[in-house]
């Protein structure tokens, strides 16, 4: 496998139709929201999303949650020490960084991806891995709606309990939105992480089924799609523009007051010279 050897930029464009794509827990979990009224979905819910995607093609990957993990580690730490030459590591002060990062690069597609911070309690080493592959925030194109729904219990917690009054709490969602997120893959941090263009090829098919399953009570089957996916593959390692240039030449608008499907969206790309773009349709 040969690393990264050129830039890469892309982009995702997607809906949401009466779910909540990323709650606010500082906010009772409402759909998070910008100053300007615009939905957003925050860089590490996406990124958790693309590490579901990639357990889901049986890729390793060191940062699972509890509800998606495919081993028994119920820790970072024990994830960790179930490599040897790690654990050794972890309790060795004068244990090399650099070796460390390497050997958790080689095991973890995630960890070259994204990078890592090994910092555990009680550890005498603390190891920061810089990732290539970087994402922006995603923000909805237009001002989101934000419906909210009092749930209720019909039925009692625990036997024998007096039953207490019905109200249960709130549901939040939005009723119809489309969002982008922009992102990028670094050549130089790409070599030091060992990150490979077959590394590449994963994070775009896991862009294009991003959504794949992934269904809660929160965002039902189906209420979250790709449409589509912008990558942009340079021919240099610095690349031939910059990424905030390349990702403008994507202009997204609505075509109507009231928005409520995708269609309702015009996409304009415009072409930069000497840089071919890949447009792909969600899956």
């Amino acid at each position: 496998m040969s690393t990264l050897d050129h830039k890469i930029d892309f982009a995702v464009v997607l809906s949401v139709t009466k779910a909540n794509p990323n709650g606010d827990p500082l906010n009772g979990n409402r759909p998070r929201q910008n100053y300007d009224g615009k939905g957003e979905i925050s860089d590490v819910a996406i990124k958790r999303k693309i590490r579901n995607r990639l357990l889901d093609m049986g890729e390793p990957v060191f940062v699972q949650s509890d509800d998606r993990r495919n081993d028994s580690f119920k820790s970072l730490r024990d994830r960790a020490d179930s490599n040897p030459e790690l654990a050794k590591m972890l309790k060795d002060k004068s244990a090399s960084s650099d070796s460390f990062a390497q050997i958790a690069c080689e095991q973890w597609v995630d960890v070259r991806s994204f990078g890592q911070v090994f910092a555990f309690k009680g550890s005498q080493l603390s190891v920061g891995v810089r990732g290539p592959v970087s994402i922006h925030t995603a923000t909805s194109i237009d001002p989101i709606d934000i419906v909210s729904t009092q749930i209720t219990k019909s039925v009692n917690s625990v036997t024998g309990e007096k039953r207490s009054s019905d109200t249960m709490g709130m549901k939040h969602r939005v009723d119809f939105g489309v969002y982008v997120f922009k992102g990028s893959i670094n050549t130089q941090l790409a070599e030091k992480t060992g990150f490979t263009n077959e590394d590449a090829e994963k994070i775009k098919q896991a862009l294009i089924t991003l959504f794949e399953n992934d269904s809660s009570s929160a965002r039902p089957d189906g209420s979250m799609e790709v449409h589509k996916v912008y990558w942009w593959e340079h021919t240099s390692k610095l690349g031939q523009y910059s990424s905030a240039k390349v990702h403008r030449s994507l202009n997204i608008q609505s075509k109507s007051d009231t928005p409520t499907s995708f269609e309702d969206y015009s996409i304009e790309l415009f072409e930069l010279d000497g840089l071919s773009v890949e447009e792909i349709d969600g899956q």
